[in-house]
C-alpha cells in the first residue's frame, strides 16, 4: 500500500498538485549513523531524527548519502516539469510523518503547552539545477498523523529556476532575525503558509519553530489556534532539474514544555493621524493572544533602518512628539507578553508637516495593502493637518526609479515622471482639521526589488 503525501508549489504562473510519499509500511527505518539510500522511500534512523528519500515524482535513481544529522544528493536521475511538479522531498525530521515517527518523538504536541521549539540548521547549495530549499512545519487539529495534515508552512531558505510558493504574497514578516515574503494559498488538500527569503540565500539559521507558528495564526483563524498540534518539523529540498550537492550539514530540533502562555502574534501595520509639525499619532490592529503591552521603534530617514523605542503603551496607538518639521520617520511595532515578544509590524513612513504653524495644510502616508515579487498596492492617506477646513487637496507618491504606475482610485492620477498626483473627487474634498481620506495606488518593480515609495507631499490650493 502506498501512502502520499499531497503537497502544493506554484511554478512561474501555474498552480500544479505535487504527491509525496514516505517509506511508512514500505520499507523500515534502520538505525544508521552513515548510510547511502536510493530506495524511492526509504528511511534512516539518525539520533533523534529520520532522514527520508522520499522520491515520489520519478521513477528515475535518486540517492542521498547520510549523516549523524543530516544528509546530501549524491545522485538525482530524474527531471521534472518545471510547469509541473519536483520529483521528490528528501529531508530529515522530527515527529510524526506518515504514521513514521522520530525515536521518542516529542510530536505531536498541542501548540498552547509548548514553550519552545527551537531548531537549527546549516544547508548549502549547487551553483546549478532547478529547486527550492524548505523547511516544512506541519499542524493539524487533532493528533491524527497518518495523512494529510491541515496547515503546511513552508520556510524557504533558497530557490533556483522558475518556481514560486503556492498561492500569492498577501504579507510580510520579521522574524528569526530576517524579512520575508509571506505567501498564502491551498493546494486543495491543506492551507499553506509560505515564508519566501529576502535577500541573500540562508545557508545557517537558528530559530523558534514557534514564531512562525505565531505569525501564521495571526494571519487568521483558518490557519489554526493554540489548540492545534505541531506534528512535525523537516528540513530537506524539492529538485525539478539536478539537485546532486544539495545538502543538510546539520540538523537540531527540540520541544520543551510551557506554562502555557505563547508569544503574541504580529500586530498590523501602523497608520498615522492628526500629522504635524513637531507630532502625529499612530494606530494597528491589535495583535492576537496575550499582549501585555505594544513597543513603538522609530527611525529617522526615509530609508533608515536604525530603530529604537520610543514608547511602550498598553494599547493600540501611540503619540510621538518632539519631532522636526519636513522630516521622514519610519515606526514599526511589535507586541509583548511574559513569553517574549512577537514578530515586527510592517513599516510606515511619515513625512512631517513645515513649519510655522496654523492655517491650511495636509500630508500624505502611505500603507502596504499588498505585496508581491513584482509590484504592490497602496493605501494612501491625506488629513488635514491644519487648523482650518480644506477644500481641496492633490497628494503626490513619488515611485523609486525603477517602478511603474498601473492603476489609481478613487480617479485616474497624474502621473510625471516618477511623480503620481491624486487630486480630490467631489465626495472627499472637503476635510475637517484632523479628517483623513484614502485613495489607492498600485505599481510595478523589477525583478528582485522589494523597496517601497518613500518620498510623499500634499498641497492644498
Amino acid at each position: 500500500m502506498r501512502v502520499t503525501k499531497h503537497r502544493l508549489t506554484r511554478f512561474a504562473s501555474a498552480v500544479l498538485l505535487t504527491v509525496g510519499a514516505t517509506a511508512a509500511g514500505l520499507v523500515a527505518a534502520t538505525p544508521a549513523h552513515a548510510a547511502t539510500i536510493c530506495e524511492q522511500y526509504g528511511t534512516v534512523v539518525a539520533g533523534n531524527y529520520v532522514i527520508q528519500n522520499n522520491r515520489w515524482g520519478t521513477t528515475a535513481t535518486q540517492c542521498i548519502n547520510t549523516t549523524s544529522n543530516g544528509f546530501s544528493i549524491t545522485q538525482q536521475d530524474g527531471t521534472g516539469n518545471t510547469s509541473g511538479a519536483p520529483v521528490s522531498y528528501p529531508s530529515i525530521f522530527l515527529g510524526c510523518h506518515y504514521s513514521n515517527c522520530s525515536p521518542s518523538s516529542p510530536l505531536p504536541k498541542q501548540i498552547s503547552t509548548i514553550g519552545t521549539a527551537s531548531s537549527s540548521l546549516s544547508v548549502s547549495y549547487p551553483s546549478s539545477g532547478t529547486w527550492d530549499a524548505a523547511y516544512d512545519i506541519w499542524l493539524n487539529a487533532d493528533t491524527n498523523v497518518s495523512g494529510v495534515q491541515d496547515t503546511e508552512i513552508m520556510i524557504w531558505f533558497n530557490r533556483q529556476g522558475s518556481i514560486q510558493p503556492i498561492g500569492s504574497q498577501t504579507g510580510t514578516a520579521n522574524l528569526a532575525g530576517r524579512s520575508w515574503n509571506v505567501w498564502t494559498g491551498n493546494n486543495g488538500g491543506n492551507n499553506v503558509v509560505s515564508y519566501l527569503f529576502t535577500g541573500s540565500p540562508v545557508t545557517s539559521l537558528t530559530f523558534d519553530v514557534k514564531d512562525f507558528i505565531n505569525d501564521t495564526f495571526s494571519r487568521g483563524s483558518v490557519y489554526g489556534n493554540t489548540n492545534w498540534y505541531l506534528t512535525s518539523v523537516q528540513a530537506g529540498f524539492e529538485p525539478w532539474i539536478g539537485g546532486v550537492g544539495l545538502a543538510v550539514n546539520s540538523f537540531s530540533a527540540s520541544v520543551t514544555t510551557g506554562g502555557g502562555t505563547q508569544v503574541p502574534g504580529t500586530p498590523g501595520t501602523p497608520t498615522a493621524s492628526n500629522v504635524t509639525a513637531s507630532s502625529l499619532s499612530l494606530s494597528w490592529a491589535a495583535s492576537s493572544g496575550t499582549v501585555s503591552g505594544y513597543q513603538v521603534e522609530r527611525a529617522t530617514g526615509a530609508s533608515s533602518t536604525s530603530f529604537s523605542q520610543v514608547g511602550a503603551p498598553t494599547g493600540t496607538s501611540f503619540s510621538d512628539s518632539g519631532l522636526a518639521a519636513n522630516t521622514t520617520y519610519r515606526y514599526r511595532v511589535r507586541a509583548t507578553n511574559s513569553a517574549g515578544a512577537s514578530g515586527y509590524s510592517g513599516i510606515v513612513n511619515v513625512t512631517t508637516t513645515s513649519g510655522g504653524g496654523g492655517g491650511s495644510g495636509c500630508t500624505t502616508t502611505t500603507s502596504v495593502q499588498s505585496s508581491w515579487a513584482g509590484g504592490y498596492v497602496l493605501t494612501v492617506t491625506v488629513t488635514n493637518s491644519g487648523s482650518t477646513t480644506l477644500n481641496g487637496w492633490h497628494s503626490t507618491v513619488t515611485l523609486p526609479s525603477g517602478h511603474a504606475h498601473t492603476g489609481s482610485w478613487p480617479a485616474t492620477a497624474a502621473v510625471s515622471g516618477q511623480n503620481v498626483t491624486e487630486a480630490n473627487v467631489d465626495w472627499n474634498r472637503t476635510l475637517s482639521p484632523g479628517q483623513s481620506t484614502t485613495w489607492g495606488l498600485q505599481a510595478t518593480r523589477g525583478a528582485g526589488d522589494n523597496s517601497l515609495p518613500t518620498v510623499f507631499a500634499c498641497t492644498t490650493p
